[in-house]
């Protein structure tokens, strides 16, 4: 039997993130993947980023993880999202080359010493005699493998079954084998698992697409790169489409809609709530006049394109119907037609915050398994197994990301505490300090966090120590400057719609005026020293929301002194007088490790943590 210390099972975003991870910190690791050829794989849209996901791939890249790295040099178009707001919502999104980025990744991963990519399905995870401690795997040829952990990063393939209309049949996305026995392995192991759905809209031919009919999308001309480190030359190559539906395209569907398995019953697994059919949206929605879509190519070397907002399980011939109502696709032609697939997954409330299982030793979930959707929710739930599944082995602290230092945390900490009831996705407000967790400083939140685990190197780690001093020496120079009231300056003033001075102020004091910059007070400030972009752009945001910065750090403060409040492994909460037999429950139930985690379960109050604290002081 061949040994390795982590294996991990899939070769998706999580499975990549989790097995680099666990590679480059020393540990001998393989990844299992169904077919080579599916290795981080976009069965959905061959894009990164967007609200809330561009934070989770600028938060990967600080922790030392991979995905920004391989968007930045795949990519064929950038924007940076709601630019039209502030900054906590400011969001990278990048349309992507699908085959350019497996390549890249397959490759990264070939490349990594102590890595080992074996094509093989898993049928089984094996357990010590005590059936709770893991000691390896077999796959679907019979062949052993032992480990110390496993990572489960299964993405839609566990027992993948594809809808379309009235037709049903076994698969994973791209018409992949699924996996089709391990689910049987983990509940024979105890392990409770769910079903969910998800789905992708039909592929489309170029030639097909009248595109003088769309309106057009161009990428930024200033490219903000994913990775805080340098990703060389980065430029757009391709313009994004938009169109809509209509009265006509929506008659079809309902005309039809008794043949979606959604709505004839055959699918009951839970689908996304934030990605919804188009089926789905023109049920829920009947009042609204036409949807938005997207049409975004697929890469530079194929035809491909992909339309983002009409997900469908309809009969392929319905698909055809109604696309062709469309403007701009009224002779298109499908490539790939839309489908919907289930797939089993896990409770993730019977997970830890490292997201290793809480009854079975060294089995650790990841992306979709833990029942989420998306490629960057998946990788940053792979990174963080991975380095946790690592860290334990080599004997070491386990990093937990709490709520204030990042989505990751927020993240994993709404899996852990909250559970999900619909593939879980991240969103800006789902994070109460949205403020400090900007896109813009994830390497300031986390570097120090991936140096501290090993996979951030000492030379990069250098590069970001100058970075924080550059920023608070500045900072620190700037808060001592005095303006005084001058022509030019007032002349300035009031051509940016800001009000002149008549007595000297303090130069932080004019950056914060929402009319004015930083950058564009440089001519009042001639001691400036020449800095970085991307120091002046933390310079001035720390500048202008300090107020709020400063409160959402003093509720940060008051959330930390919860989370030191730790829960002994072993309470019996029956036994906690004067606590609700629901708070109970759920407290015996998600068995949380603190007591600002227990504040944060659906069905505990704020009397039950007061009564919890109360009882936590009796037995110290």
């Amino acid at each position: 039997m061949e040994n390795f210390d982590i294996i991990v099972i899939g070769a998706g975003h999580a499975g990549c993130e989790a097995a680099l991870a666990g590679a480059r910190l020393g540990l001998k690791t393989a990844l299992f993947t169904i077919t080579l050829d599916a290795v981080a794989n976009m069965p959905c849209n061959p894009s990164i980023g967007g609200t809330a996901k561009g934070h989770l791939v600028r938060e990967i890249d600080a922790l030392g993880g991979e995905m920004g790295k391989a968007a930045d040099k795949t990519l064929i178009q950038s924007r940076m999202l709601n630019r039209g707001k502030g900054p906590a919502v400011h969001s990278l999104r990048a349309q992507i080359d699908r085959m350019a980025y497996h390549n890249l990744m397959k490759k990264t991963i070939e490349d990594t010493e102590g890595l080992y990519l074996k094509q093989a399905e898993i049928t089984d995870v094996l357990f010590e005699d005590d059936g709770k401690t893991v000691r390896g795997v077999r796959t679907h040829l019979g062949v052993e493998y032992g480990c110390k952990a496993v990572i489960i990063a299964s993405g839609t393939y566990l027992n993948g079954e594809i809808h379309v209309g009235t037709t049903t049949y076994p698969s994973g996305p791209d018409s992949v084998l699924p996996a089709r026995k391990l689910s049987d392995s983990l509940k024979a192991a105890g392990m409770t698992l769910r079903r969910f759905k998800t789905g992708t809209p039909a592929r489309v031919h170029k030639r097909s697409i009248d595109f003088s009919k769309l309106e057009v999308q161009h990428g930024d001309d200033d490219i903000t790169p994913f990775s805080f480190t340098d990703s060389g030359n980065i430029e757009n190559k391709v313009d994004c489409y938009v169109s809509y539906t209509n009265a006509e395209t929506h008659k079809v569907i309902m005309d039809n809609i008794h043949l979606s398995p959604i709505y004839s019953g055959r699918i009951h697994a839970i689908g996304p709530r934030y990605c919804p059919s188009i089926e789905d949206k023109i049920m829920r929605f009947s009042d609204k006049p036409r949807h938005q879509l997207f049409i975004e190519p697929m890469g530079l070397d194929t035809d491909e394109y992909y339309l983002q907002g009409m997900s469908s399980s309809l009969p392929v011939d319905v698909q055809l119907k109604f696309l062709r109502t469309i403007e701009g696709l009224e002779n298109v032609e499908i490539m790939r037609n839309a489908y919907a697939i289930e797939y089993d997954c896990c409770d993730p409330n019977d997970l830890l915050p490292t997201l290793e299982f809480k009854e079975f030793h060294g089995i650790y979930g990841a992306g979709q398994f833990n029942g989420t959707s998306g490629y960057e929710e998946a990788a940053a739930q792979g990174l963080v197994a991975g380095i946790n599944a690592a860290l334990k082995l080599k004997g070491e602290e386990p990093m937990v990301l709490d709520r204030a230092s990042s989505y990751i945390g927020t993240l994993v900490d709404d899996l852990c505490t909250k559970g999900v009831s619909d593939p879980y996705r991240m969103l800006t407000s789902r994070s109460e300090y949205r403020l400090l967790l900007r896109q813009d400083n994830a390497d300031l939140r986390l570097t120090e966090t991936g140096h501290r685990v090993g996979l951030i190197d000492d030379e990069r780690y250098a590069a970001f120590t100058k970075k924080k001093e550059q920023i608070d020496a500045e900072i620190k120079r700037i808060s001592a400057i005095n303006i005084a009231p001058g022509e030019q300056l007032n002349e300035y003033l009031e051509s940016q719609g800001t009000d002149p001075i008549n007595n000297g102020i303090k130069l932080t004091q004019l950056i914060r005026r929402p009319q004015l910059t930083y950058k564009g007070l440089a001519f009042i400030d001639p001691e400036r020293p020449d800095l970085p972009d991307d120091v002046c752009e933390q310079v001035e945001l720390m500048i202008k929301y300090e107020g709020y910065i400063k409160i959402q750090l003093e509720q940060v403060a008051a959330m930390r002194k919860l989370e030191n409040k730790k829960i002994p492994e072993d309470i019996d909460y029956s036994k906690v007088g004067s606590l609700r037999l629901e708070a109970a429950e759920k407290l015996a139930k998600i068995r949380p490790l603190s007591v600002g985690q227990a504040s944060r379960i659906s069905g505990v109050n704020p009397a039950d943590i007061n009564v919890l604290l109360v009882y936590l002081e009796t037995i110290k």
